[in-house]
């Protein structure tokens, strides 16, 4: 092993010691991770850096999608909608405000669970609701992610009013074939999102989960099991829903 190696792998034993009785286990890593020399030793990498490495073919895909439709890239703002009976994640963005326009509608390779909203850790579901892209998650086991902010305070109340202790969390779009929860898209669209959702100007970006494209179809049959304030949610994501044109 070369000195340098010995000393880096020596400084970050030496963080843990002191972090696991000083800090959060978020605030060590968030000190690690500023120090340059130490996230290269350990394989991680900053947004920029990622966007550095994917950016120019992920640019190029996305402005032949763009201009296809007419549209100017970077966009203003961007939404996704993403529907579980049919497995497909719609992108709409607007341009200066105007409407917003379906640019492409990617295929979800993999998603766990079946119709119904989330509601406790393990459970393997896909949330159903109204959510936002949290943060740009340049490094995961699954390429690159987009994480959502499950659970968001609708999520946080009726929990709570329930008494489900712990409604889980850690919801990403991201790349791979493989999904515990989360919306697996193979790492090229990954790539292209993550790109996509660095790139638009306005970083409060939509996310609509729904069981099935309700815009055209009703929800899917009421069972036993479902918490009562379900159809409310659904009357939501319908209306709400009117804002995004189906194609």
């Amino acid at each position: 092993m070369k000195t340098k190696q010995r000393i880096g792998i020596g400084i970050i034993a030496v963080l843990l010691l002191g972090g696991a009785l000083l800090l959060t286990r978020v605030q060590l890593k968030s000190m690690i991770l500023q120090v340059p020399a130490l996230r290269k030793l350990i394989g991680h990498k900053t947004v920029d850096e990622q966007i550095e490495t994917y950016g120019e073919q992920a640019r190029g895909r996305l402005r032949k999608l763009f201009e296809s439709r007419s549209l100017t890239y970077p966009p203003d703002k961007l939404a996704l909608l993403g529907f579980k009976n049919t497995r497909k994640l719609d992108v709409y963005v607007s341009i200066k405000d105007s409407p917003y326009k379906r640019v492409v509608t990617y295929p979800i390779i993999n998603a766990s669970g079946s119709l119904g909203p989330k509601l406790r850790q393990g459970d393997m579901q896909v949330p159903e609701g109204f959510y936002r892209i949290e943060a740009l998650e340049p490094n995961t086991p699954y390429h690159l992610g987009l994480r959502l902010n499950y659970p968001n305070a609708f999520d946080i109340e009726h929990a709570r009013l329930e008494g489900r202790d712990d409604p889980g969390g850690d919801i990403l779009i991201h790349g791979s074939n493989g999904s515990i929860g989360c919306l697996a898209m193979g790492d090229v669209v990954a790539e292209d999102l993550f790109v996509l959702a660095n790139d638009t100007k306005s970083k409060d970006v939509p996310v609509i989960l729904c069981p099935v494209d309700l815009r055209e179809f009703n929800p899917p049959p009421a069972s036993p099991n479902d918490p009562a304030w379900l159809p409310d949610l659904y009357k939501q994501l319908k209306a709400n829903l009117k804002n995004y044109p189906a194609h």
